[in-house]
């Protein structure tokens, strides 16, 4: 699917009559009240949990504090990405210190995911510059899904299906992509990263096998990493997963690129906190230095303006998001089915 691009002649003006609209209603204002109050809240539960899991000790119930840990280190994550994108420091510096200890915690190479990520941002659902939508054991267009081989050819036939429990492997990936990184001779700080990952890695694993018997240790390692994995795919893959994939042949200026390219989803307090305000994906692309709590306030703004310039704006509720998701993967890996095969029905916005 691609965007129509034929009703807009003149790009580059409208963002910059939003971004004026937008610095003058006060919304790229930093909130350090808000961050001191979330990383020292964020970080006293992540203390608490690892505390709660040497008192726990030898004991089944430990599985409570993989789910607990799980759900914690999605929200280290949050942090790191605001932190990445200078929401909370204007510094790089302070920005960058920040951002590592959190990838530390978590076993992320910060490094890796920032450089990942700012090309997402720069590209968003571009097919051949997105790094979110490259072939890997998932196919994202028909003409991925032609080309694959191998275990992306076998997945992809019934990708939709496989998504989520695919997604308990997404926090392991994220680690050793992290570590295949440290290859990269244009990696910054490289070292600094490898360091990081392997002390993560050694202290995680210690205090596992040395707190907890061997079967144990490995069925929190089983659920605190698969469920870590299905928070993080479960956050960011509703944002743009089943919205029109993009090439060079689509002349799209800055508001288009992200606005048609991204959706929205409803919901109030509880959805901004379990999405850190990636919910509202169609304001964070377009100001990524925005801090979060000021997404909430710009999404009328910038839905309006989108009405008013005549630009598509999608938003949805969470389940209608992955019903687009996933009905978008199982037509992408239509070439791969032989046969007739169940359907995912569409559903509207």
């Amino acid at each position: 699917m691609t965007a129509d691009t034929s009703a807009h002649p003149s790009p580059g003006s409208d963002f910059a009559r939003l971004s004026r609209r937008v610095a003058e209603a006060g919304l790229m204002r930093r909130c350090h009240g808000y961050y001191v109050i979330r990383i020292a809240a964020v970080a006293t539960l992540y203390a608490v949990g690892w505390v709660a899991f040497v008192l726990v000790g030898d004991s089944w119930w430990t599985l409570v504090i993989a789910v607990f840990m799980a759900l914690l280190f999605g929200q280290v994550a949050l942090v790191a990405h605001d932190v990445a994108h200078r929401q909370v420091f204007r510094r790089r510096r302070a920005s960058e210190i920040c951002g590592r200890i959190a990838g530390a915690a978590i076993g992320m190479s910060y490094g890796w995911w920032q450089d990942k990520h700012t090309r997402h941002h720069t590209h968003p659902n571009h097919e051949g510059l997105d790094p979110d939508i490259a072939p890997d054991l998932l196919v994202w267009t028909r003409d991925q899904a032609r080309a694959a081989t191998g275990l992306p050819r076998l997945i992809g036939r019934w990708q939709a299906f496989l998504f989520f429990p695919l997604l308990t492997l997404e926090a392991f990936n994220l680690h050793a992509s992290g570590l295949r990184a440290l290859t990269n001779r244009r990696l910054k700080h490289r070292t600094l990263d490898g360091v990081l990952l392997s002390t993560h890695v050694t202290a995680y694993l210690a205090a596992l096998f040395l707190v907890l018997p061997p079967g144990m240790a490995t069925a929190f390692l089983a659920v605190h990493q698969g469920l870590f994995g299905v928070y993080v795919g479960s956050v960011f893959a509703p944002n743009h997963k089943g919205m029109p994939i993009v090439t060079g042949k689509d002349p799209l200026d800055y508001l288009r690129r992200q606005v048609l390219t991204a959706r929205n989803v409803r919901g109030g307090w509880l959805t901004d906190l379990v999405m850190g305000g990636l919910n509202r994906q169609i304001e964070h692309h377009l100001f990524p230095s925005m801090p979060s709590p000021h997404l909430r306030k710009a999404q009328p703004l910038v839905r309006d303006y989108c009405h008013e310039v005549g630009v598509d704006y999608a938003e949805t509720s969470l389940t209608a998001s992955w019903r687009q998701a996933l009905t978008s993967l199982h037509r992408a890996g239509a070439p791969l089915r032989r046969g007739p095969s169940p359907d995912l029905k569409d559903s509207g916005q």
